[in-house]
């Protein structure tokens, strides 16, 4: 076995049992969120990433390195503010119940899923940039997750029962990708 794939088939070993783990924790918790924290990890050893830092010569930077480092930049940014936001949001006590509409989550109901999907496509366009196309998979599986498996399906399963005026945010604001509020 090439060395290569050595590291890859250990570090997919890693995340799978891991993510394994944090998915019975969550079951046993009954709250899928003990998971965000540990997808970081992925990144790390995110196929598209390992596979754009192991080529053998680096090519001259083009479009594609600086779309990815743009994306990449969105994403990590999404993530970030829209995580303080929404902490600062939930620790003041008058908050409680209430539905955040304000700042990022004016225009998404999920901030740091899309910053999560901008991280891992422009990761890929700096692999895709150093010869690594074929790491599709990784950005098309993480895309899929958060679009339609675990995250927003499994985070807005039950919400609008808990919290009054979330139909009415749902109804108003973009699932996923950012947009201007409806009317």
């Amino acid at each position: 076995m090439s060395e290569f794939l050595h590291l890859l088939t250990v570090n997919l070993a890693s995340v799978l049992g891991l993510m394994f783990l944090l998915w019975l924790v969550s079951l046993v918790r009954r709250d899928a969120s003990v998971v965000d924290p540990f997808w970081g990890t992925g990144f790390v050893v995110a196929l598209s990433l390992q596979a754009g830092v192991w080529q053998p010569a680096a090519p001259p930077l083009w479009w594609l390195d600086f779309g990815g480092w743009g994306l990449w930049t969105l994403g990590f940014t999404f993530e970030v503010v829209g995580d303080w936001q929404l902490a600062r949001f939930t620790s003041n006590p008058d908050n409680r119940g209430r539905v955040l509409d304000r700042g990022l989550w004016r225009y998404t109901r999920h901030p740091n899923y899309f910053g999560d999907f901008c991280v891992w496509w422009g990761l890929y366009l700096i692999a895709a940039a150093a010869g690594a196309w074929w790491t599709l998979p990784g950005p098309l599986l993480m895309s899929l997750l958060l679009m339609r498996v675990s995250g927003v399906p499994l985070l807005e399963k039950d919400i609008a029962e808990r919290r009054a005026g979330y139909a009415a945010y749902v109804a108003r604001t973009s699932a996923f990708f950012p947009a201007p509020p409806r009317s």
